[in-house]
């Protein structure tokens, strides 16, 4: 089977000396994996953090986006070396029942991280229009899969980059209404805080950031920019560029994460007014900061419900496909099931779950408990020579990684031992 994304920009390369704006040739990917830290989920957490504790949780956000552009680019450079996705490396190169049990759990991951964006997109549709919840979520998700069955990755990642856009915006909008405390901001993003009663929306904040999925997706979507797998040189200079990619979107998924959280505090935490769910946060911001406030903030959530449910439902048909050890191509028919399970399944459970503003932080929370497995996953197959080759971990690339994803267990051990305290 032909990859859809490995073949999209064969035909358009031409030998050519390198300029200072080859770098735009390889924008793209990395914001693809932007939206899936600045969804629904993370509007949860992040207003959560900043209107119960201020700004002692920012910290989080920051050794968050660290850890994430370690992650993402060290999986980019598996789809780059190796031509494969994580998940077609992982059914290829592990015995099948150490590769479907991961990849099952990674599906698992993937219907929770589609609950949080279907839920979020369909909050919103409801601050905009009235529109009742579970109707607003069946629209966006009829809205996502007409997109993603109809659309090429490039019209999908313009519309991406044009959402990420508009919701960073917005976001300069809102801050700009407000009075932040930047003393304690800067003391915040760089000092561990642990506040009583903080560990669930801790992890629920390293689960909206570092989320299993994007790991899948961004060693798929890499190997759209891929010219010559068999040139050294070229892809040398893709790992160079890629970087760069990645690190300056995840500091624009850093930056507006930062701001939902600045916003928070400064408006909820500062008049001790408690969210309990998007809407009133929502509702909150009009006599705070007036209705404009209010209207700007459902629209970049909608923006953000739209884009993220595209790139999860894009990670679960690279997943699912996977399994198969085939590549993403959304005219199969392994790709086009594992959209519809994930989107699908989640879209059952939203009209189930009786609390969505809690719907929204224990699916993130899911998510960093399923992130460790995927995580040992990548490390193993990105250090070895046999998947790799020259290009595999340096010993000092493995031990940081390995060291990442111990941080991740130990976090999650200490959000168990908290239900029992």
């Amino acid at each position: 089977m032909v990859n859809f994304f490995k073949n999209i920009d064969n035909k358009h390369y031409r030998p050519h000396h390198g300029s200072g704006l080859d770098i735009l040739k390889f924008i793209g990917p990395g914001l693809l994996v932007t939206v899936g830290f600045i969804d629904p989920g993370n509007w949860a957490s992040n207003l959560a953090a900043g209107a119960d504790y201020g700004y002692a949780l920012l910290w989080m956000v920051t050794l968050s986006t660290i850890m994430l552009i370690l992650l993402q680019h060290n999986v980019a450079h598996l789809g780059i070396a190796t031509g494969l996705c994580l998940s077609e490396a992982a059914a290829i190169h592990l015995k099948p029942r150490y590769s479907k049990s991961l990849l099952l759990s990674a599906m698992a991951a993937s219907v929770s991280t589609s609950l949080a964006e279907i839920l979020g997109g369909g909050i919103a549709l409801n601050m905009l229009f009235d529109v009742p919840i579970k109707a607003a979520t069946l629209l966006v998700t009829i809205f996502v899969l007409i997109l993603l069955f109809t659309n090429s990755y490039r019209v999908i990642e313009r519309w991406i980059i044009a959402f990420v856009s508009i919701i960073g915006l917005s976001f300069l909008y809102e801050l700009s209404l407000v009075e932040i405390d930047w003393n304690s901001a800067a003391t915040g993003w760089v000092t561990p805080a642990f506040p009583e009663g903080s560990m669930i929306v801790i992890m629920s904040v390293l689960g909206a950031v570092v989320m299993p999925h994007n790991l899948f997706l961004h060693s798929e979507v890499i190997q759209s920019r891929q010219w010559n797998l068999q040139n050294e040189k070229v892809i040398k200079k893709q790992l160079k560029y890629e970087f760069l990619d990645t690190f300056v979107s995840m500091l624009i998924g850093w930056a507006i994460n930062s701001a939902m959280i600045l916003l928070a505090a400064a408006t909820f935490f500062k008049t001790q007014t408690p969210v309990s769910e998007l809407q009133q946060a929502n509702q909150l911001l009009s006599p705070l900061l007036g209705k404009n406030a209010a209207v700007v903030f459902a629209v970049a959530l909608l923006f953000a419900g739209f884009s993220s449910t595209i790139t999860s439902g894009m990670a679960a048909g690279s997943i699912f496909a996977g399994m198969y050890k085939e590549p993403y191509d959304i005219k199969d028919n392994h790709s086009r099931s594992g959209i519809i399970i994930s989107l699908g399944l989640a879209l059952i459970i939203v009209f189930l779950i009786p609390n969505p503003f809690m719907g929204l932080i224990y699916s993130q929370m899911i998510l960093s408990i399923q992130l460790p497995f995927t995580i040992f996953l990548q490390v193993y197959l990105t250090s070895s020579e046999k998947v790799m080759g020259k290009f595999k971990n340096s010993m000092f690339t493995k031990y940081l990684l390995l060291s990442l994803g111990m941080i991740v267990t130990v976090l999650n051990i200490a959000l168990f031992v908290s239900f029992f305290l």
